[in-house]
């Protein structure tokens, strides 16, 4: 049965990660380096990134249930660094803020609407808790070497992405296949792929896919390496790979939303 952390645990999370994420800022030589994981984005760019995706959120979620996305209006940040910093913690607050105001059960837009994620507060919290971890990931190994991802965030974190990324009605454009992700701290997923969408399930141990549902190709890692292969972070060849190691390049480039 897949377990999917408390709210009070997500809420903790976003603010650990978002303090990590401007510890790295602060001590960063320059914020006009290149992102290494973010090419496009420098420094400061990456900074405004996720204080206005913080920003937007909280607006988001105290709107409450809307059939389409309503425009959240997000002024850009400072530029120098105190200022910016000031703007992020802000942001971190407006965001935890409104999810401490109204919980995890409201309503409210989002764009993974078709997936198996459910359109709540307590999902934006989820899938929050990894754009802060993650983005902590790319400030610290901009100028250093990242922190390894945690346990709580990270098993999370592969169940939410799958869920909320991968799994949905939109068809899977190649012929029918399914993969499967083994955490070693003991989780393993198993995603089918086919023209009905994608759904994935999580599989008790001894984890294996048998008969029309073996999977074509298998991932090994630890549960941090795993949500950062899926996020493109690392390449896949950097974990184990068992199978058809084509399907996970198939996978990183299949936009389920285009």
């Amino acid at each position: 049965m897949t377990e999917i952390l408390e709210f009070p645990v997500l809420l903790r999370l976003i603010d650990e990660r978002s303090v990590a994420f401007r510890a790295a800022v602060a001590s960063a030589p320059s914020l006009d380096a290149q992102v290494p994981t973010c090419p496009e984005w420098t420094l400061r760019d990456l900074v405004q990134h996720l204080g206005g995706v913080q920003r937007r959120w909280a607006g988001t979620v105290a709107a409450g249930p809307a059939d389409a996305r309503r425009d959240v209006t997000v002024p850009e940040g400072p530029q120098e660094r105190a200022a910016l910093l000031a703007w992020s913690a802000e942001s971190t607050e407006q965001l935890l803020g409104a999810l401490r105001e109204f919980g995890p059960d409201r309503g409210c837009w989002t764009w993974w609407g078709g997936s198996q994620s459910p359109q709540t507060s307590g999902a934006v919290a989820r899938h929050q808790v990894q754009e802060a971890t993650v983005h902590a990931y790319d400030a610290q190994i901009t100028f250093g070497a990242p922190e390894p991802l945690s346990d709580e965030a990270a098993l999370d974190g592969v169940d939410e992405f799958l869920s909320t990324c991968c799994a949905g009605t939109d068809p899977w454009p190649h012929e029918p296949a399914a993969v499967e992700y083994h955490a070693t701290e003991g989780r393993s997923w198993h995603l089918a792929l086919s023209a009905d969408g994608a759904r994935v399930t999580e599989l008790p141990a001894p984890a294996t896919g048998t008969g029309e549902d073996a999977a074509g190709a298998t991932l090994r890692g630890t549960a941090g390496e795993l949500v950062l292969a899926l996020y493109a972070r690392i390449p896949v060849n950097s974990l184990k790979v068992d199978g058809d190691p084509r399907l996970f390049d198939l996978l990183l480039a299949w936009d389920p939303s285009a």
